[in-house]
């Protein structure tokens, strides 16, 4: 039977061990190694040889997989299509600049070799592509949290300022200054 699983758990295995620790992974973007086409050939030839341990019989040909390797994947009528952009119709966007085709990177950046600049691919005629925020979501809820829970708390101290007690002699910061001076209970009104 073309494309039937392998039954044998030890192959299951071996294809998810290889998905999960070898080739591009998030080691690789957090390290900021640059992919080559040698690592993208090395990681497919990878996949190809996992899924021929997985399925021995070889994989169906309407199968996306099997499709992908061949490179002969339709994707017409998917989600996907849309994200894909031809090199004809391809334009680069950096700092809210188009990179022209006919200039070179240094008339837009400088002659500094270290400078590190991100790249947006946009679909040529739909200008400028948006701008990324400032914070991400997940920091802007937490900002939100913090700023509400703060605002709590200074309710709370608002309905607990009691100044009742401040006119109790106790709380009077003149009395000892007027024990000293001999003066208590000198009042300026007639009885």
């Amino acid at each position: 039977m073309n494309g039937v699983k392998s039954v044998s758990p030890v192959r299951v295995q071996y294809l998810k061990r290889m998905i999960l620790d070898e080739g591009m992974d998030k080691k690789h973007v957090e390290a900021n190694v640059c992919v080559t086409m040698e690592m993208v050939k090395d990681a497919l030839d990878q996949l190809r040889g996992a899924v021929m341990i997985v399925y021995p019989m070889g994989l169906p040909p309407y199968d996306p997989i099997r499709m992908e390797f061949e490179n002969k994947e339709d994707l017409s009528g998917s989600q996907a299509a849309l994200s894909v952009i031809t090199e004809s119709e391809a334009q680069l966007w950096w700092a809210a600049k188009e990179l022209r085709r006919t200039k070179k990177l240094s008339d837009y950046v400088g002659k500094n070799e270290k400078t590190k600049i991100i790249v947006k691919i946009q679909r040529r005629g739909q200008g400028a592509p948006a701008r990324e925020p400032v914070i991400s979501s997940e920091e802007q809820k937490q900002l939100m949290l913090y700023y509400h829970r703060r605002q709590e708390e200074l309710k709370k101290l608002e309905e607990n300022d009691d100044d009742s007690c401040l006119n109790s002699p106790w709380a009077d910061n003149t009395a000892l200054k007027r024990h000293f001076h001999g003066v208590k209970d000198i009042k300026w009104r007639p009885r």
